[in-house]
């Protein structure tokens, strides 16, 4: 299964079978936080609980410190391991305390447990598959495929696909476009009883109150933004690498780019790469590219920017490996252009 997901990730590989022979458990690595072996996965903490996990978890430094006031070690000083004693200490109701994008399991050897669980917004994805002996889960589809289970194309979905453009089903958020394959949807646990072999629960952990009203001038909520945004992105500038980020030339990305150079002033980001890396896809010749703006930003911020310049025969050329790649049915063309520019990135490290 592992192998079928190598290109997630290339920095190392693990595996680990409790002694009961009765849960396994392999991981694929792109190393982030901690390059060091003491962050390897599977990971153990408290000859109790093993892990796998895929993401990054922001506010990993604040956990870490609250949970050593607490009395917990660590031998690492990666956030895999903070996941770890924080679920020790709040059971399932980490994920109130986690700032991040993840998918993860945990098997609880003392229980007999398995927990699993998934970011409020779906960032990172969960697969799994069940049978009357089996509860299999994994990143991709294709890791599901790797071990035998058939491919099932799911009729009303393709149909909801051609018709409506649908990629997910409203009602069912379990539902995939493959047969007996189901995603743990955003915002959700899952949790797995050995005892039973079977998925025992699924549970909704976060929703946005839409209920809430907040009396607050112009001025103030202005202030409230910037701060907020600021502290958001400040947050996923912590990492063991060098560090870079999109930049389309719209409002987003390029204030995103902003504050980004404004803490590189201050900041130890200063020590580890003198000017900021900005990658870009531009469409030369088209009426929307926004190459010029791309420019403004860059000249006026003084960053490094990277481009890969696509037109219609790339998509066109590129659309079989995409869709390859993709396994699944996609809503938005933005995806093609996308896939590329990730590939510049990675050619990049």
């Amino acid at each position: 299964m592992t192998g079928a997901i190598a290109h997630r990730g290339p920095d190392d590989e693990g595996s680990w079978s409790n002694y009961k022979n009765t849960v396994h458990l392999g991981h694929r690595r792109l190393s982030v936080i901690d390059l060091s072996k003491n962050a390897a996965q599977p990971m153990a903490y408290a000859n109790r609980y093993r892990i796998v996990y895929n993401g990054e978890i922001y506010n990993y430094i604040e956990i870490r410190s609250f949970l050593q006031n607490k009395g917990y070690g660590f031998t690492s000083k990666s956030d895999t391991e903070v996941i770890l004693a924080a679920y020790d200490y709040w059971k399932d109701k980490c994920l109130q305390q986690l700032d991040g994008m993840f998918a993860f399991a945990i098997w609880d050897e003392k229980e007999e447990r398995l927990f699993a669980a998934r970011d409020r917004f779906g960032e990172k994805p969960f697969y799994y598959y069940e049978d009357e002996a089996n509860f299999i889960f994994a990143s991709e589809m294709k890791a599901l495929w790797a071990i035998g289970i058939e491919k099932h194309i799911d009729n009303k979905m393709l149909l909801n696909y051609i018709t409506l453009g649908h990629v997910q089903n409203s009602i069912d958020k379990e539902q995939t476009f493959f047969e007996d394959i189901y995603v743990l949807p955003p915002s959700h646990y899952l949790v797995v009883e050995p005892a039973s072999g079977h998925l025992s629960k699924i549970v909704k952990y976060w929703s946005i109150n839409k209920e809430i009203k907040i009396d607050i001038s112009v001025n103030d909520a202005i202030e409230k933004f910037t701060d907020l945004f600021t502290r958001s992105v400040n947050l996923r500038l912590r990492s063991d690498i060098p560090l870079g980020t999109s930049l389309s030339g719209g409002l987003d990305s390029s204030s995103i780019a902003y504050t980004i150079s404004q803490l590189h002033k201050n900041s130890r980001l200063k020590e580890k790469d003198n000017q900021l890396r900005t990658f870009s896809a531009v469409f030369p010749g088209f009426e929307n590219d926004e190459s010029g703006y791309i420019r403004i930003v860059t000249e006026h911020l003084n960053l490094a920017n990277h481009q890969i310049h696509l037109t219609a025969k790339d998509l066109v050329n590129d659309f079989e490996n995409f869709v390859i790649t993709r396994k699944n049915p996609f809503s938005h063309r933005v995806f093609l252009p996308n896939t590329k520019f990730l590939n510049l990135q990675n050619s990049m490290e």
